[in-house]
């Protein structure tokens, strides 16, 4: 009887179960088919928008060829004009000279004669020099040099979000659980920075860098005091004013080939002869780390442990290199977890507070970012066709700011590369933006390709 019973309870349960279950499923299966019938909208936009995308090419392609044409025609008529003008010059020169025998001709009679004599010899005969004419200045054409990849850059690209898919949600069985007190103490480490995003960005402060053309990186080193290089290699210090206090000349160009350790030294890269030097605060200059075939073009020291970051190129292939505070390699990040590169130039790098690595690769046209074991987490594309990424930075809430070349923008990104905002445009003054770092008091300093002057913006508050 109790056997009975048990079975009875137990088929009930697989009933409520069923029950249950059944409905959820069948709920399921309707949500997986319209996700079907959305992809396969999603995806044929995309084809209308890719052919729209290639036509409006096409149309400006002819719109080029076109203007090229008319300008050859042009050129065609204005030389042509040119040359028949000259032949007409020389046919009524022949006319002339034609004119001139005949009337040497009429000289000839025995009664004339001797005052064509006299005319040849007294030299009162002047025949008209042979008109000048020149040889026409051919034009030439000269073909422009392109590639697959730069017509993909125009056309733009199709790529799925490196992001973990939403998992469905499923109607969960109710049972009955007994509540757990947590004894745990939080961790210092859990608890988030009281500081968040201001409503608008505003302008704190601008300056002039002396002795620098334009602005392509700046790194923050004690006291509030800056370091910024140009395109020229010159690499200077100035106070929180734009007094000048130091400056350098390097090798480098633009990119973000230098950075202020914890204890206060500079370090900076020297790629044509590979290797990085080290500045002390008693201006003491050593040749620090030697990186080999490898060109090294950006360098980042970690505010977390001190490690130095180091973006290298070689041939088309780039790689990230870390090593520890004595200069020793303890880390290389070439590929992703498929064995392909993840690297082809990169000229900036950050660290982000949860130890990932943020890499602007401009030839890759993506921001790269692998965790602090060098496993790939996403690469940020942008959000438009173009993609120019240059100057990288992270804050104290984990947010990563890069700027967009091509655009003229910032754009503002959560830890895990999602999407927020277009920090600043060209609307704001924006213009070239090619380096980013954030400093003590949690502003955005800004430098620009475009001019030697420094923007520091507040957007935390």
């Amino acid at each position: 009887m109790v056997f009975d019973e048990k079975v009875s309870q137990c088929q009930e349960e697989i009933a409520k179960i069923r029950n249950h279950l059944e409905p959820t499923s069948q709920d399921l299966k309707k949500e997986i088919a319209g996700d079907v019938t959305e992809i396969k909208k999603i995806m044929e936009g995309l084809r209308r928008s890719m052919k729209a995308e290639a036509e409006s090419l096409k149309n400006l392609v002819n719109t080029v060829t076109s203007d090229n044409i008319e300008q050859v025609n042009k050129i065609e008529q204005s030389i042509l004009e040119t040359l028949n003008g000259q032949s007409l010059e020389i046919e009524a020169y022949m006319n002339y000279l034609n004119d001139l025998i005949k009337t040497f001709y009429g000289y000839l009679s025995p009664s004339n004669i001797e005052q064509l004599t006299f005319a040849l010899k007294s030299k009162n005969v002047i025949i008209r020099p042979i008109p000048e004419t020149s040889k026409p200045v051919k034009p030439v054409f000269t073909a422009g040099q392109y590639s697959k990849e730069d017509v993909a850059m125009l056309l733009g690209r199709i790529q799925v979000p490196n992001t973990k898919p939403e998992h469905r949600k499923i109607k969960t069985i109710e049972t009955a659980s007994i509540p757990l007190k947590h004894t745990v103490k939080q961790r210092e480490s859990d608890v988030k920075p009281t500081l968040s995003m201001s409503s608008s960005v505003t302008k704190v402060r601008e300056y002039k860098v002396p002795g620098v053309d334009r602005v392509c990186h700046v790194s923050l080193g004690k006291s509030g005091r800056l370091w910024a290089s140009g395109v020229d290699g010159k690499l200077v210090q100035t106070d929180l004013h734009g007094n000048q206090l130091q400056k350098i000349q390097t090798s480098s160009r633009s990119e973000g080939y230098h950075t202020v350790t914890q204890d206060g030294d500079l370090i900076y890269t020297d790629k044509d002869n590979k290797f990085i030097n080290k500045i002390t605060p008693d201006n003491t200059i050593t040749e620090f780390i030697k990186t080999g075939d490898w060109k090294p073009l950006s360098i980042h020291s970690s505010h977390i442990n001190g490690d130095i970051l180091v973006g290298t190129r070689i041939a088309l292939k780039g790689k990230v290199t870390r090593y520890n505070k004595t200069g020793k390699e303890i880390q290389n990040v070439e590929r992703n977890n498929k064995g392909q590169e993840l690297y082809e130039g990169p000229r900036y790098i950050t660290e982000n507070i949860n130890g990932d690595i943020c890499t602007s690769d401009s030839l890759k046209c993506a921001v790269v970012v692998v965790n602090k074991s060098g496993r790939h987490r996403f690469s940020y594309t942008g959000q438009g066709s173009m993609f120019y990424p240059l100057g990288v930075c992270t804050d104290l809430l984990g947010h990563i700011l890069v700027c967009d070349y091509h655009s003229h923008t910032v754009h503002l990104l959560d830890q895990h590369g999602q999407f927020l905002s277009l920090l600043l445009t060209q609307q704001q003054g924006l213009n070239c933006p090619c380096s980013v770092c954030v400093d003590d008091e949690n502003n955005l300093i800004v430098g620009q390709r475009n001019t030697n002057t420094v923007t520091v913006y507040k957007y935390l508050q």
